[in-house]
Order: C-alpha cells, then structure tokens, then sequence
C-alpha cells in the first residue's frame, strides 16, 4: 500500500506540471488533475496499473481528448517503472464522457493523433516542461 500510494504521487508530480492547450495555467493549477484523482494498484512483480481521472473545465469542453492524450503521453515518456495506463474524465463532469474514455483509451486512435502533426505540436507544448 505504501509503494502504490509513493507511486501514486509520482504519478501525479508528472501530470500536474501539463499546461492547458488554451490557458497560460498547469492541469493542476485549474484542478482539472488532482492527486486524489491518481490511483496506482500493483498487478505484478514490478509492474503497476495506473487510473488517472480528471475533470475538464467545462461539460462540453472541446479539447477533454487533447488533455487525455497530453496526459498519456507525458506518462508514456516519463514513468519510470512498467505499467498499464487508464485514463478517464471523472464521472458526470462532461458531455461526452464515454465517447472521450474509449478515444484516449484506444491505442491506435492514440498513435493515429500522434502523427498528426499539427496535434502532435500541441501535445509537445502541453507536456514540455518549462524552462
């Protein structure tokens, strides 16, 4: 209990610092991630599933699956131990909730976005750390 709740905050230190694609503000600093929306249970020796919830701005907000995709790339880069990775919008707090979980829960949705290259851009001023 103790690895995952140190994993679950090390999980967190890495998605807090994600810009929004529209706002000069951090994930965190708009609440749209929180620590406790960070779970991390151990499924095997060493390796770890990570469930991140967050809540968008706004129910309808239109960019839900840019911030799902920043948040699964910058963990994909930076987590330092294996792991499985669910991410999903807190429940009740969008328009299209369900929709959004299966996009940024879809692997080759995920790497068809990533090779856009307009969105991939986007994603790498969200998910660079600032100087």
């Amino acid at each position: 209990r103790a690895m995952e709740h140190d994993r679950a905050i090390e999980v967190y230190d890495i998605i807090r610092t994600i810009r929004d694609p529209e706002k000069p503000n951090t994930l965190e600093e708009l609440e749209v991630v929180t620590e406790g929306g960070v779970e991390v249970q151990e499924i095997g020796e060493e390796e770890y599933l990570v469930i991140i919830r967050f809540t968008p701005t706004v129910p309808h907000c239109s960019l839900a699956t840019l911030i799902g995709l920043c948040l699964r790339i910058k963990l994909q880069r930076c987590l330092p131990f294996r792991h499985k990775l669910e991410i999903y919008i807190s429940e009740g707090t969008h328009s299209t909730e369900e929709d959004i979980n299966k996009q940024i829960n879809d692997k080759e949705r995920v790497a068809a976005a990533m090779e856009n290259p307009t969105l991939r851009e986007i994603v790498e001023q969200c998910v660079t750390e600032p100087e």
